[in-house]
């Protein structure tokens, strides 16, 4: 078992990677970090005694003073290589690092005389170090107004707000996700290592686009998704993935479950469930008074589910909180819920007869992928 510690876990980056390393429980130990530790130097020694790798991800990203920002930054290195020091440990480090060490402002100094400060450490020590030059990172409950230029643009589509296009520019972006697997990639390449290796590594970009095309992308997600409940065309995994992103800012409380249009004639009813611009699974299943069906979650895939007969409960919660979404659904009044990416979900026969429900899942470029972990809701 690898012991990994992740400061600044509780942020966009480190909920993400703390969520993916327990994707594999016989290989990683997470040890846990609350952000009080760099105000705890008892803590914090302790945090790095027990840990193989660290990730340091912790800093400040805004501020109205950036000598603020830059001496706040500098000090959480300076206390993360004096805990070391003093506990006379040297685990394997890597520095999350950005693109904008290349220009002149607070942020990127801090991260450019970081990465060098951590860097003379592992050198002086005979420890592992990698600091990684990160691009735009995006996806799914990045916080808004702070984050990504993406997150701000989820949460005001599906907030009834209008986003200003401030500055129009080519950004190059990286998914979240796939930075988590690329770390855990250095994480298991170290592992193997015998020798201790100092580096600097550039984390590729996914793709790179127009701030303006981003904009008027998701512009379209609101329009046919939130709006009309359509599926929209995905043509790429870079697609789907700002399609995950935009769907996690819905305020699912409100939204559903979406009432579906009944068209009635001479022979019984009609209901259109999902019109769709793109392919993917649909299944049709059913279900037992009293019986519970899921219980698990998808890191990539969007479901959809929709009942058509019968009476059922839903139950959401999003993985590592406690707040559990419940929704009920009737075959006689035909609606749905999407089940966005990390949320655990269930849905129970509350009804005295067989239920009946519709699922649709988008499949895209994921067959060969496992990509359905289970938890209790």
């Amino acid at each position: 078992m690898i012991r990994v510690g992740i400061t600044g876990q509780s942020g966009f980056i480190g909920t993400h990677l703390y969520n993916t390393l327990g994707l594999y429980p016989g290989e990683f130990e997470r040890i846990l970090f609350l952000d009080d530790f760099f105000h705890d130097d008892a803590a914090l020694r302790k945090f790095v005694r027990q840990c193989d790798v660290i990730i340091h991800l912790s800093a400040l990203n805004r501020h109205s003073y950036p000598k603020v920002l830059y001496d706040t930054n500098m000090r959480l290195v300076t206390q993360l290589i004096a805990c070391m020091d003093a506990e006379k440990v040297t685990p394997y480090v890597l520095f999350a690092s950005s693109i904008q060490e290349e220009k002149d402002n607070a942020f990127g100094k801090s991260k450019r005389d970081g990465r060098l400060m951590l860097e003379e450490w592992a050198v002086k020590r005979g420890a592992s170090f990698t600091g990684l030059i990160i691009p735009n990172v995006f996806g799914p409950f990045s916080r808004p107004f702070n984050n990504s230029f993406i997150a701000t643009f989820c949460y005001q589509l599906t907030h009834g707000e209008t986003p200003q296009l401030l500055q129009d520019s080519d950004v190059k972006l990286v998914y979240v996700a796939n930075l988590c697997e690329l770390i855990i990639q250095k994480i298991r390449k170290q592992a193997k290592k015998t020798v201790h290796l100092v580096s600097c590594y550039e984390v590729s970009w996914d793709f790179q686009h127009r701030v303006s095309s981003i904009l008027n992308l998701l512009q379209q997600y609101r329009e046919l998704y939130l709006h009309r409940g359509i599926i929209p065309e995905l043509n790429d995994p870079n697609d789907f993935n700002i399609f995950n992103t935009f769907c996690s800012y819905i305020d699912f409380k409100s939204h559903y479950p979406v009432r579906l249009e009944q068209h009635p004639d001479m022979l019984g009813m009609l209901v259109e469930t999902s019109h769709m611009g793109v392919g993917g699974q649909l299944s049709f299943c059913s279900t037992l008074p009293a019986a519970t069906r899921g219980n698990h979650y998808h890191i990539r895939t969007l479901s959809r589910l929709t009942v058509i007969k019968g009476q059922a409960l839903v139950k959401m919660r999003k993985i590592g909180t406690k707040e559990i979404l419940e929704f009920n659904l009737d075959g006689n009044t035909p609606s749905y819920i999407d089940i966005p990416v990390w949320y655990v979900h269930n849905i129970t026969n509350i009804g005295s007869e067989p239920l009946y429900i519709q699922l649709w899942q988008n499949k895209i470029y994921l067959a060969e992928l496992d990509d359905t972990f289970y938890e209790q809701v």
